[in-house]
């Protein structure tokens, strides 16, 4: 497929920030040891000068980070809408101008969830709105495909390999591989620049699969399904409440996905189990029962 030209935004405002600082921690042996760590900011959201949420991010892609998050929180419906995203790491806030303001902002405002898990986030809004509106294809997907994308991934979370304390959170296809692969303090933040990264370059989600290894909450799944993405896998258990989603909006829904190992949750009729290991491994009840997330 071939996307749009690329919109310009304003500036590339990351240069020379530091995802992970070295530190001196001391082992269990009561020796200094030389580690990395990662580094956290803030990022305080202005829209037309009007402070709406802060956030904490590692600040790699502020930019997508931004788009992704006004998409998602259906704060702006039209991307031209925006005129101007200014990011100042000196002041660590973002100002985000638009043309003609935001109709019902208060409106959308009014409404706000803490949601769950790491880099806690915020949502504003009804998480349900229009959700049923939502209709995805159910796209057959190969055993080996998940396979061979699980084997790719393995060359990327960079950064939580030198530094742990982060998520990533990747665009795929069974064409084309990793299209983009995005870390953070938080998953929702690094789902949040993804969506952004689609905006910008208006690509559509109907050919994709999105990965995280987050686990997979009914945020992750309502913005997945906002994004138009069918398939959403994760090396990361599930929630009661993220699988209902899943069931309603038409998400095939994989999870625990890890080496040759995964759980389908939703939509395992679609699944060619093409590559079916030869030999089942030897696994405790508890081991199956429950993975760190």
């Amino acid at each position: 497929m071939t996307s749009a030209p690329q919109r310009r935004l304003p500036q590339l405002s990351n240069a020379g920030l530091k995802a992970t600082a070295n530190v001196i921690a001391r082992n269990e042996f009561n020796e200094s040891v030389e580690g990395a760590i990662a580094v956290e900011r803030a990022l305080t959201i202005y829209l037309d000068k009007r402070e709406i949420v802060t956030l904490m991010t590692l600040g790699n892609h502020p930019e997508l980070l931004i788009l992704g998050w006004l998409r998602n929180q259906r704060m702006i419906e039209d991307i031209e809408a925006i005129k101007a995203i200014q990011v100042d790491w000196e002041v660590e806030a973002v100002a985000i101008t638009t043309h003609d303001g935001v109709e019902n902002l208060d409106k959308k405002l009014a409404k706000k969830t803490v949601t769950t898990g790491c880099g806690q986030g915020t949502v504003f809004g009804d998480l349900m709105e229009n959700i049923d509106e939502i209709s995805l294809p159910q796209p057959a997907l190969k055993q080996s495909s998940i396979y061979a994308l699980l084997n790719k991934l393995n060359e990327y979370n960079e950064i939580y390999k030198n530094a742990g304390a982060v998520h990533g959170c990747a665009l795929c296809s069974e064409a084309q591989g990793i299209e983009q692969f995005i870390e953070d303090v938080g998953r929702h933040n690094a789902v949040d620049a993804i969506a952004g990264y689609m905006w910008l370059n208006d690509l559509v989600g109907h050919d994709k699969l999105f990965y995280t290894t987050g686990r997979l909450t009914s945020e992750m799944v309502i913005k997945v399904a906002l994004m138009e993405i069918p398939v959403l896998l994760s090396r990361s258990g599930i929630t009661a409440m993220g699988l209902e989603i899943a069931q309603k909006v038409g998400v095939t829904l994989i999870a625990r996905a890890k080496g040759r190992h995964f759980l389908v949750y939703h939509g395992g009729e679609l699944i060619e189990f093409d590559q079916v290991p030869p030999v089942r491994p030897q696994r405790s009840s508890k081991d199956s029962r429950h993975s760190p997330d």
